[in-house]
């Protein structure tokens, strides 16, 4: 107990923590998690608690580890970094060609950095730079260059330089990323700091308004596959994907797909992609990639865009992007481990039959009367709370409940997601369950409006 008031004390005294309201916290009890092991979280008081979120939609085959402790412990005795600027290093190489081998067929290009928002920013100035590189102006920009010399100016080409992005999108919190993001609780604030993107709901026919519009203009369209995550795992049309394929074909836009949360196994096919047999110009990794362990993404891409990148130095062709840590050996040898124990462990085959059980059980929510929607793709479920009013943060108070019986969840507004490890067994699962369904429960009485 003394070491944990001392913990939360430092902690409120110097920490500043990521999408929470300061005031809050300083005014409240803090859990504090000193350790886990496999499915499970322990605080600094020893209790103990199903990760329910996958410590925020990372793990992947529980805390602790072996093989991939291992693997880390392994790769430190060799070199904890090395930059990959002007230099190679052992595990990013073996890592981007089992990258390769098993993403969608003709992404064969590998470009490292350490989270979802950086891959997404990666993508969009690939996308944005092989236009420039590639394409001729269109007769309409041949029509601008002229106008703007007629009236004295530089008489300058604009390329196709804008992107589409669907309604209540969510791509990360850098800049670029956030111009690309629909949620306005989030983005809103940064308006004056954007770049204008092309927003459509998210439907083909909408889609393909816009394509049909601005395609001279539009370097690539960038979408969550199947479903959006931190707009409340809100599920997309079926086939929707495979219709955004055909329609970045027909009016030659790239195809960006941001599976930083679907990847690794979420959506019960190891990319979500997967599920309509589409493979993108260019998809974006993070989360999962390391089995939760440490920090890395990846943006991988095609021979074509890649291509289009070559050339004599004094040509500046080059891809003007990198971070300190890109492809950092510690990171790469956990994702090399993580990627070995799907093979060895079957976790995408073992992970079928628990699919089916979340299907089953969940079932049991819809007799909740606070209860407006549960939605499910493969192990990613949100379960929907009536409307309450926002101020009310009837989601947080099941989360709090949620914790007093056993299990860290965290909620998007009034919605109640649950991602655990995909190595959790039945039995935990059910458990999970059974301590969220009771949380949901405690709060039954629904809004009057509800």
């Amino acid at each position: 107990m003394e070491k944990n008031s001392t913990l939360e004390q430092t902690d409120k005294q110097y920490l500043w923590h990521p999408f929470t309201q300061m005031k809050d916290w300083l005014e409240n009890d803090q859990l504090i998690i000193e350790r886990g092991d496999r499915v499970y979280l322990y605080d600094t008081e020893g209790n103990k608690y199903i990760d329910g979120v996958s410590s925020l939609w990372v793990n992947v085959h529980g805390h602790c580890h072996q093989k991939l402790n291992q693997a880390i412990k392994k790769q430190l005795e060799k070199i904890s970094h090395t930059t990959l600027l002007g230099l190679g290093n052992t595990p990013s190489i073996e890592l981007a060609k089992k990258l390769v081998e098993i993403t969608p067929k003709g992404l064969d290009k590998v470009f490292y950095s350490d989270s979802g928002s950086t891959a997404v920013e990666i993508a969009l100035k690939i996308a944005f730079q092989y236009w420039q590189q590639t394409s001729p102006p269109s007769p309409l920009h041949e029509m601008e260059r002229g106008a703007e010399t007629a009236k004295g100016g530089r008489g300058g080409v604009r390329f196709k330089t804008k992107f589409i992005t669907l309604a209540n999108a969510y791509h990360g919190d850098t800049i670029g990323s956030v111009s690309v993001g629909g949620i306005d609780l989030f983005h809103k604030i940064y308006k004056p700091l954007l770049f204008k993107s092309i927003k459509v709901k998210p439907n083909a026919k909408a889609i393909e308004t816009a394509m049909k519009k601005h395609h001279q203009e539009v370097a690539a369209i960038i979408m969550e596959p199947l479903i959006q995550g931190a707009a409340g795992m809100l599920l997309l049309p079926k086939d929707l994907l495979k219709k955004v394929r055909q329609l970045c074909n027909k009016y030659n836009i790239l195809m960006i797909v941001d599976e930083v949360a679907t990847g690794f196994g979420r959506t019960g096919q190891m990319f979500a992609c997967e599920h309509e047999k589409v493979s993108p110009d260019i998809m974006c990794l993070a989360k999962g990639i390391t089995g939760g362990y440490l920090p890395l993404a990846a943006t991988l891409t095609t021979p074509k865009i890649y291509n289009a990148f070559l050339g004599k130095h004094e040509e500046l062709k080059t891809f003007f992007h990198g971070h300190t840590y890109t492809g950092n050996p510690l990171a790469c040898a956990a994702a090399l481990a993580n990627l070995e124990i799907f093979q060895k462990e079957k976790t995408l085959k073992k992970l079928q039959p628990k699919i089916k059980l979340l299907q089953k059980e969940l079932q049991k929510f819809t007799k909740l009367k606070n209860v407006k929607e549960i939605r499910q793709l493969g192990f990613i479920i949100g379960i929907e709370l009536k409307g309450y009013p926002a101020n009310e943060r009837t989601g947080h108070k099941v989360i709090l409940e949620a914790r007093k019986r056993g299990a860290i969840l965290r909620p998007l507004g009034d919605v109640i997601v649950l991602m655990p490890p995909l190595s959790i067994s039945e039995k935990e699962l059910k458990k999970l369950l059974k301590i969220t369904f009771e949380s949901v429960e405690r709060f039954l009485q629904p809004p009057a409006n509800g």
